[in-house]
């Protein structure tokens, strides 16, 4: 088998779909036959082989299942999402995957902590073309595969910091904000996921331009990763990563105790309802 999927050189992409089409011959089933067998529509069976389309983690664990091939789709999808981002995110993603304890501060929710839908109106901007439809789901596909790094075994052990400011700038649907503040509710009382609000009380801070990503791998090796004005910077040097994990550490100071942050954000759902 491995000798049908691996080529040097070959795009993630097109790994995954010469995979897909190999299993679905190996089973003798046509196309039209698969769509049959799973529900899935043809023709977006097809943009999937041929590389054209990238599909939410979702998919590729059904067709493991109707293939019984273990956790092979998958593991060719987690390689070929990577294909979407520039060279040092593929670098940040791959360290994020392995990272056993990450502290993030946003502006805004954490790709990390967001519904479908919620993410589906973030990314989805003002186009409403249909070629620009295509590019949000795919883009709400890769955000959605990234939360798996939650549920990893070990899992990791994660701070997240978020402004006020991301629960004052609701989403457009009512259903759409009450089900990502009932998302945000449930996290902060993941085990392994300490939430912390940081009001508008605490004043003008250091990262309002932008967000921070600190992690650690198990080894003790730490990178930090900024975000802002549409660029990313990976931040490997020690002395560099020491900053930036100081000012994490100031953040921290300034916001609500994951207690405090749990009850403000029953507060917004509770606004939200009323």
């Amino acid at each position: 088998m491995t000798e049908q999927v691996d080529a040097e050189g070959e795009s993630g992409r097109a790994v995954l779909g010469r995979t897909l089409r190999y299993l679905r011959e190996k089973a003798g089933k046509s196309l039209g036959q698969l769509a049959e067998d799973t529900g899935y529509d043809k023709s977006y069976l097809s943009r999937l082989e041929s590389g054209e389309r990238l599909s939410k983690v979702t998919v590729m664990e059904d067709l493991d299942v109707y293939y019984e091939a273990g956790e092979l789709l998958v593991s060719h999808w987690k390689a070929a999402r990577l294909d979407a981002f520039k060279d040092q995110y593929k670098r940040f993603m791959g360290l994020e995957a392995t990272a056993r304890v990450m502290w993030k501060f946003a502006l805004g929710v954490p790709g990390l902590v967001q519904t479908e839908d919620f993410a589906r109106e973030v990314l989805s901007g003002a186009q409403t073309t249909p070629d620009r439809a295509e590019l949000v789901e795919e883009q709400v596909a890769l955000r959605l595969g990234r939360q798996y790094l939650l549920q990893q075994n070990p899992e990791p052990n994660v701070r997240i910091i978020m402004d006020e400011f991301a629960f004052r700038r609701p989403a457009a649907s009512g259903k759409t904000w009450a089900d990502q503040l009932l998302r945000l509710e449930a996290a902060a009382m993941w085990p392994n996921v300490a939430l912390q609000v940081l009001p508008f009380s605490a004043g003008v801070h250091h990262h309002m331009n932008g967000t921070v990503t600190l992690l650690w791998q198990q080894d003790g090796s730490a990178v930090a990763y900024t975000e802002g004005n549409s660029r990313g910077e990976l931040i490997e040097e020690p002395d560099d990563v020491l900053r930036h994990r100081l000012s994490y550490d100031r953040l921290r100071d300034l916001a609500l105790s994951p207690s405090d942050s749990l009850a403000f954000i029953r507060d917004v759902l509770e606004e939200h309802r009323s």
